[in-house]
Parts: C-alpha cells; sequence; structure tokens
C-alpha cells in the first residue's frame, strides 16, 4: 500500500519514522517535506494533488483549519483517506471526499513503534482494506477502539500524554539535581524507570493500585513521597489539566 501524507509537520513526521519506509508527501512550501524524503527516502512532491493521485492511503497530517479546502483540492483524485486531524468528525470526512475514510488519533511515540493509536470505526467501509489500513497504524504501536463520541477525552489522555510525562520526568530529574546528581545520570535513572514502571504496568493488567502497593511499605520512603505528591495537588492538577484539555477541544 503506497501511503502519502499531506503535510510534514511532527506527526507527520512521526508516523513516517515509525512506518521506516520512503515516503511521498507534500507540505505547503514548508520545506518539511524535503527534510523528511531526505531521511527516509521517498518524493517530496509539488503538490497535494500529486500526492494523492500517486497514493493508495492519503494520510491527513495538514493543519485542521485546513480541512475543507485540502478536501476540495483533493475530492477525486484521493482514493482513500487516513486522517489524524483534531476535531474533524468522520461524517465530515465522509461527506467532504466521498471515498473511504478512517479517523486515528495517535500520539508522538509512534515514531519509535510504541505509540496509541486510537481509532474511530467507521460505520461503512470495505473490511479487506479497513484490515490493510488497520495494519499499517498496527505497525506504529497499540492501535485502540474508541467511540467517537469519546475521541477528545481519549486524546486528553493519550494525545497529550508524552507532554505530561516529560514534565513528570523533568520535575523529578530537576529534584534529583538538586540533590548533587549529575544531569545525565538523572534523566537516565527517570527515564528508564518511567518505561519500566510502564512495562510491569502492562503486566498487571493496569492495575496501578497493585504497582504502588509493591513498591510501597507502610511508613517507608515511598509511602512518604506519595504523601507529599498527594498534598501538593498531583490528582487536583491532573483534572484540572484533563478539564483544560477537553475544553479546548469542544
Amino acid at each position: 500500500m503506497q501511503v502519502g501524507l499531506i503535510g510534514a509537520g511532527n506527526m507527520a513526521r512521526a508516523l513516517a519514522r515509525g512506518w521506516g519506509e520512503p515516503v511521498l508527501c507534500s507540505d505547503g512550501g514548508s520545506g518539511r517535506a524535503k527534510a523528511l524524503v531526505s531521511e527516509l527516502g521517498g518524493e517530496a512532491l509539488d503538490s497535494n494533488v500529486e500526492v494523492a493521485d500517486r497514493s493508495d492511503l492519503v494520510v491527513l497530517c495538514h493543519k485542521p483549519v485546513q480541512f475543507v479546502s485540502v478536501a476540495h483540492e483533493l475530492r477525486g483524485h484521493a482514493k482513500a483517506v487516513a486522517s489524524v486531524l483534531g476535531g474533524v468528525l468522520t461524517g465530515s470526512l465522509r461527506s467532504e471526499y466521498g471515498v473511504p475514510v478512517f479517523r486515528f488519533m495517535p500520539n508522538t511515540p509512534v515514531e519509535v513503534c510504541q505509540g496509541v493509536v486510537c481509532y474511530s470505526p467507521e460505520r461503512e467501509v470495505d473490511e479487506h482494506l479497513e484490515a490493510q489500513v488497520l495494519e499499517l497504524f498496527g505497525r506504529l504501536g497499540s492501535v485502540v477502539e474508541v467511540p467517537e463520541a469519546l475521541i477528545d477525552a481519549a486524546s486528553a489522555v493519550m494525545g497529550v500524554g508524552p507532554a505530561y510525562q516529560a514534565l513528570l520526568a523533568e520535575a523529578q530529574v530537576d529534584a534529583a539535581v538538586r540533590h548533587g546528581l549529575k544531569p545525565g545520570l538523572a534523566s537516565r535513572l527517570v527515564a528508564e524507570t518511567m518505561a519500566g514502571t510502564a512495562a510491569l504496568l502492562h503486566k498487571r493488567e493496569y492495575d496501578t493500585l497493585a504497582v504502588r502497593r509493591e513498591v510501597t511499605s507502610p511508613g517507608g520512603t515511598t509511602a512518604r513521597g506519595l504523601a507529599a505528591l498527594e498534598r501538593a495537588g498531583v490528582r487536583p492538577a491532573f483534572q484540572d489539566a484533563f478539564d483544560a484539555v477537553v475544553g479546548a477541544g469542544t
């Protein structure tokens, strides 16, 4: 399946790197497409229409505000469309393009094939084509079916999650450095611990309480640290962040 990317920004780059194959892409003149092609191979094409004409699946990675103008440009040229555009509903994709459409919401760890890709299934789509598209996105990590009505809430967890995790890592590194660790060592300890904890949560079937209990002795150092985080308002802070993200998408 030949994939063509419309747009060559951060998410397009993450997807392309995850697939690790030569790409067809366009960028509206920013120069990012050429940079991506120089890294992965393929072709940076002069127009969106040329990308669509030469692709089996067009992946929409442009800015959501450009949706209507790009759709009008590509209608009659795109054979099938996968969208990673926030806020653009499947019904709008179907109406504007008139071809099989697929709505995904990936996060940036797709670049290292450890992403989460939320998928809102379409009502009427060829099963063989859907299987091909799901296999393609499945190479990037975990594909999770999410009803379209809940896609904003899901994005408030996994879409922004890498930034939250990076902030948590940064805060822990800063605290460790204050107590004498070198930044490089502190960063490695934090990142490797986060990766191992994620693997452990997966093994424990995402039972966060079980993982906490396994490392927390009554009255011990972990218990004191957790109590300090609770006093500082870690839960309300995440609730406020969730509300801010979901509110921004409505």
